[in-house]
């Protein structure tokens, strides 16, 4: 159990951390609260958002309905809070998808060299051949239009950035003094790479899983602006815009506004979290400070 003078130590540790840098303070809260709508979604959400009403159709922002409604008069705000849980749901699996094939690959690349290093790096290599989001496109299609197909695709599309980092930094840590010893005294190639090398490249991992989730919630939402992520009529940011985007030139510009505000805040908070941690967690980048 931790003692009373440490746990103020740590708060202490906190507070400092957060006041140098307000960045991971602002964008903490924005991310928390993201995840609480989409948590809270059956609770707070304020009607049905998929229920068709005609009679209430393209009705501009109320009291009744902060975000107006759309042309077969469902709650705009309704489909803003429950689109939460789809991207989210899919920035989360993807970067999941994509941290556990990437860090794998990096590992084994990075301290086993040699024939696996190769064969590793050059499938990286022909992903990265590709557009990021044409790769997207391309799987999702092969697929067929489906979110969990869209996961898939941009988990897939993700994995060389932790290939490239996890073999960077398993490259620079395994000729370390502490490495060498554990292989010394007769450490398996896995409880080295489990016990002493992956632990001490955290860092940069997490700085890059938070970073990617923006991405992948904005991939999401531009696979289903095209119609091959989530499909109607379940709520998607993405999709949604797509959907009302026809009447922004009648100037029924509140059908457009809900979901778009929501992708720019969400790609918002988490880069701006990303660039928090990563000059929280970069011990050079602290010095400097």
């Amino acid at each position: 159990m931790a003692r009373p003078a440490d746990l103020v130590y740590e708060a202490r540790h906190v507070r400092g951390v957060i006041r140098r840098n307000p960045r991971l303070l602002i964008g903490g809260v924005i991310v928390l609260v993201l995840l609480f709508v989409a948590l809270a979604a059956p609770l707070i959400s304020p009607y049905d958002p998929i229920k068709v009403d005609v009679s209430q159709n393209l009705e501009p922002p109320s009291l009744a309905h902060p975000l107006g409604t759309d042309d077969l008069g469902r709650d705009v705000l309704s489909r803003v809070i429950w689109g939460s849980r789809i991207s989210l749901s899919v920035g989360v699996i993807s970067v999941g998808i994509g941290f556990f094939v990437g860090v794998s690959l990096g590992l084994a690349a990075g301290y086993l060299g040699g024939l696996v290093d190769l064969l590793a790096m050059r499938a990286i290599d022909a992903l990265l051949a590709f557009p990021a989001l044409v790769l997207a496109i391309s799987i999702t299609a092969a697929l067929g239009p489906q979110i969990q197909n869209a996961m898939i695709a941009i988990g897939i599309v993700a994995i060389p950035a932790y290939t490239r980092l996890t073999r960077g930094q398993v490259l620079s840590m395994r000729e370390r003094e502490f490495v060498v010893a554990a292989r010394t005294i007769g450490a398996t190639p896995l409880r080295v790479v489990m016990r002493h090398i992956f632990p001490n490249i955290t860092n940069p991992l997490v700085v890059q899983a938070t970073l990617g989730t923006a991405g992948a919630i904005l991939a999401e939402a531009a696979l289903s602006f095209l119609g091959l992520g989530a499909q109607p009529p379940d709520p998607s940011w993405g999709q949604d815009i797509n959907y009302n985007a026809r009447y922004l030139s009648n100037l029924m510009w509140w059908m457009s506004l809900g979901p778009g505000t929501a992708i720019f805040l969400a790609v918002f908070a988490f880069n701006f979290l990303g660039d928090a941690l990563r000059d929280a967690l970069d011990p050079r980048l602290r010095r400097a400070a």
